[in-house]
């Protein structure tokens, strides 16, 4: 199992920058697949940004494409979203989670994660 922790969030005006990380308990989160999901109010969780074991491959939803990017250093358990030109729609609560571990090295399906940390909050206002 890993436990995850989440912190950064945040009140940010539009158009300004916010780094979130996500510190992972254990000695092998190299083997979990990991990724980013956001609510808010009112809306169902929508996943926001994925990234591979070894952090070669990642995946964006269209809306925050070119905005945010998601990384992770393996040597310190942690994963990464370095948010960009936030807008008022990007608040929410964000969400670290993990997919089982895995001995490949493909992104894990939307459906797949099963580990969750328990949010911090990003508000996008002025």
């Amino acid at each position: 199992q890993v436990q995850l922790v989440e912190s950064g969030g945040a009140l940010v005006q539009p158009g300004g920058s916010l780094t979130l990380s996500c510190a992972a308990s254990g000695r092998t989160f190299s083997l979990y697949p990991m990724g980013w999901f956001r609510q808010a109010p009112g809306k169902e969780r929508e996943v926001v940004a994925r990234i591979n074991r070894s952090g070669t491959t990642t995946s964006y939803a269209d809306s925050v494409k070119g905005r945010f990017t998601i990384s992770r250093d393996n040597a310190k358990n942690t994963v990464y979203l370095q948010m960009n030109s936030l807008k008022p729609e990007d608040t929410a609560v964000y969400v670290c989670a993990a997919a089982p571990a895995t001995s490949s090295n493909l992104l894990a399906s939307v459906w797949a994660y099963t580990y969750w940390g328990q949010g911090t909050q990003v508000t996008v206002s002025s």
